[in-house]
């Protein structure tokens, strides 16, 4: 009796790590979506709510890595089991980052002196592209959904794509006092894609214990 009560609270643990893992990807998107929002609208104050509320998803990250941690300790998870413990940290660690960078693109549009139109811009399609990608991604880890992770892996194409034109357009369209901030931001909507990829990517292996790596095109 004592084992089968050790066993339900043990996968109970293994749920809760897993819905950490959701409500962080719920945190990094909101933060992402709202960064952007903020640039394009030139709202300084949601710029600022984004900045303030980093240390959610921080603390998120922090709170998931020490109950893996805890959790090997005390079970010495194999199989599945350990994947899920394995994934958990990988993803969050790539979350935290996109929130990172969600916090990088507010603190631009925070000290930025005007307004700019992205409405019809390469930027605004790569910001569209990034946050479709950790929508995906998310929902590919929530439903075990492999098909839409391997979407999400063929999608960095399109966002790389749209990189490479919003440099482009800035080098021909941008101020030289603006330029670098523009280029910046577009990096930045690049690597939450490139996070996006990684999260799904360690989504197939959790799923199923094939480990795969996009290679960028040079």
């Amino acid at each position: 009796m004592e084992n089968q009560v050790t066993r339900k609270a043990y996968i109970e643990d293994l749920a809760r790590i897993q819905e950490k893992i959701v409500e962080m990807g719920i945190a990094a998107e909101t933060a992402a979506k709202n960064s952007i929002k903020a640039l394009l609208t030139f709202d300084k104050k949601l710029a600022a709510q984004v900045m303030e509320s980093d240390d959610i998803i921080d603390k998120l990250l922090i709170e998931i890595e020490d109950s893996c941690i805890l959790l090997i300790a005390k079970q010495q998870p194999i199989a599945h089991d350990l994947r899920v413990i394995a994934t958990s940290f990988k993803i969050s660690t790539d979350l935290e980052r996109i929130g990172d960078h969600a916090f990088d693109i507010a603190k631009i549009t925070y000290n930025l002196k005007k307004a700019f139109d992205f409405q019809d811009s390469h930027i605004k399609a790569l910001a569209d592209c990034a946050i479709s990608m950790i929508n995906m991604s998310i929902k590919a880890y929530k439903n075990a959904d492999v098909n839409l992770a391997e979407k999400v892996c063929i999608e960095d194409d399109n966002a790389d794509s749209l990189f490479a034109k919003t440099l482009t357009e800035i080098s021909n369209q941008t101020s030289i006092n603006t330029m670098p901030e523009f280029v910046f931001t577009s990096r930045y909507l690049e690597r939450i894609g490139d996070h996006a990829t990684n999260i799904a990517e360690w989504v197939i292996y959790l799923e199923t214990a094939e480990r795969i790596r996009k290679t960028k095109k040079i």
